[in-house]
């Protein structure tokens, strides 16, 4: 067992390089170094908390929070394997490197963010770690720069079937009535030209009057009840699938983050206005 040491300096507040790492939207992105598909299975990163980093198929890690200091510092300690699904922390094999630890460090730098990244790893393994953790690094450094986005993936299964669920997600009379994230807000129009290259637009609206703005793009592909891709007036993209299954519609949603708004407000903003459909839907 050896440890290894990586780092980088990122061009963006401690704050931003944080999210990047440990909002999951994000972590997904810059993991794919390692592991396409990689993800992690946490309890909010509390500090004590178990968590397991996996691949699709179910295999990784099972690990501890150690130390959780947002912004500055964070520690994991792996205790073992998991395996499609099932965890080892007692064999033989997972005890010459259980308790072994992996460390983020987060230091200002007039603005800027040196981030330091050192992991306890078993000889064999040393090779790997250190061609795979330079391209983690970029990654992490392009998209908390905004170099790169974080593509953020919502899903619903809404009960009716999925010509219903089209017409009320595509029709301008219903998306006014849905289109929304929060009581005090509304949509008062909304036009809609379903096929590629055909134009969409919405109006946000505050309901007291003070704000209000216009949510449009072009669809660059369009297969009726099941595929809208499409570009958004500031050039990100975003996906939408429908999926039928036993009269119910999974309705899966994935649209570039943009750098404005922390990637969780994105998140629970666009999650609100799906469940909004959901209901709209179901409840006509």
């Amino acid at each position: 067992m050896q440890k290894i040491n990586f780092s980088t300096s990122i061009n963006a507040p401690k704050e931003k390089v944080w999210e990047i790492l440990w909002n999951l939207d994000a972590y997904k992105a810059w993991t794919s170094a390692f592991a396409e598909g990689s993800q992690a299975k946490t309890d909010d990163w509390k500090e004590g908390s178990k968590v397991l980093f996996v691949d699709p198929k179910g295999n990784g890690m099972v690990s501890m929070v150690a130390v959780n200091k947002p912004n500055e510092y964070m520690s994991f300690k792996h205790l073992g394997e998991v395996h499609e699904g099932v965890e080892d922390i007692t064999s033989d094999r997972v005890k010459g490197w259980s308790g072994s630890t992996e460390n983020y460090t987060l230091k200002d730098d007039s603005g800027s963010t040196n981030l330091l990244v050192d992991m306890d790893i078993p000889d064999e393994f040393k090779e790997m770690f250190e061609k795979m953790w330079p391209i983690a690094l970029e990654k992490v450094k392009a998209l908390a720069e905004g170099r790169a986005k974080t593509m953020i993936t919502i899903t619903a299964e809404v009960n009716a079937p999925v010509a219903k669920a089209w017409k009320y997600w595509t029709s301008p009379e219903h998306i006014t009535q849905w289109n929304h994230a929060s009581d005090d807000w509304h949509c008062p129009k909304a036009e809609n030209d379903v096929r590629a290259g055909g134009n969409f637009s919405s109006t946000m609206a505050a309901k007291d009057g003070s704000f209000s703005f216009d949510f449009s793009g072009v669809h660059n592909e369009v297969v009726t009840h099941k595929i809208i891709a499409s570009t958004m007036g500031d050039g990100r993209k975003m996906y939408l699938s429908f999926e039928e299954k036993d009269g119910k519609t999974l309705v899966t949603e994935s649209f570039e983050a943009e750098s404005m708004n922390s990637l969780k407000l994105q998140r629970d903003g666009w999650q609100a206005i799906l469940n909004n459909f959901k209901h709209h839907t179901e409840s006509n």
